[in-house]
């Protein structure tokens, strides 16, 4: 009889609570209670799965500046949105970005995030499902969003709601995880943005590593317009 090793069992359960986070239709309620749950052993999970999306996220999140932007990067405001326990607010501070701010639907999650010192401000309860009224229209230089276009998660209108918080001609950079961008309209959303003049992808990577061995795709846009708020 094979018997699993107590590395594999864990494995196996983070595996399965990453599955079942993939079930929760959006409803913010089920989020935070599963999140809040899950929050203990959620790095660990992620890290036994290879979870590479905030690095590259982060990294996108760089070459925009590097190679659009003449800012500063400790001089830049960037908005961390879904932001979590803070995995890609840490890795925009190795890259020298300063003036970070982030929320989260989950509480728990985001005194987290405010306990690792890289944040200027991290809010907790805000559901990007629905209008983001704490948030003053073109206030970002740059926006940031890793794993919350996921199954389960944020509905593709999202992202309109990002692009109007972040400032003409700044930026926007999120993952879109590859079952989701396959289930939803994500990509419609992302053209119906485009031809509405609101932005314009500058840099896209298909399918590339996220978490285990689902992919996700990569977008860096450049913000033309804030779109009117959401109602």
């Amino acid at each position: 009889m094979n018997r699993l090793t107590p590395q594999n069992a864990l494995k196996q359960a983070g595996q399965k609570r990453i599955e079942a986070s993939h079930a929760l239709n959006g409803d913010a309620k089920r989020l935070v209670r599963y999140y809040r749950e899950w929050a203990g052993c959620y790095e660990l999970d992620l890290e036994r799965e290879h979870y590479r999306s905030p690095s590259i996220v982060a990294e996108l999140a760089g070459t925009v500046q590097a190679a659009y932007m003449g800012r500063d990067r400790e001089a830049m405001a960037i908005l961390d949105a879904g932001c979590g326990t803070g995995l890609v607010g840490i890795e925009l501070d190795h890259l020298g970005f300063r003036w970070i701010d982030g929320f989260d639907l989950c509480d728990t999650m985001a005194e987290m995030a405010r306990q690792i010192g890289v944040y200027r401000n991290v809010q907790g309860d805000i559901d990007l499902n629905r209008p983001l009224l704490d948030y003053s229209s073109a206030s970002y230089d740059m926006t940031v969003c890793c794993g919350v276009f996921a199954l389960g998660h944020v509905r593709p209108g999202g992202l309109r709601e990002l692009a109007r918080v972040t400032r003409p001609n700044g930026f926007l950079v999120v993952s879109s995880e590859r079952s989701y961008s396959e289930a939803t309209s994500f990509e419609d959303e992302v053209l119906r943005l485009q031809e509405g003049g609101i932005l314009t992808p500058v840099q896209y990577l298909s399918n590339g590593m996220y978490v285990g061995e689902e992919g996700a795709h990569y977008w860096a846009f450049r913000v033309h317009q804030a779109p009117q708020r959401q109602k």
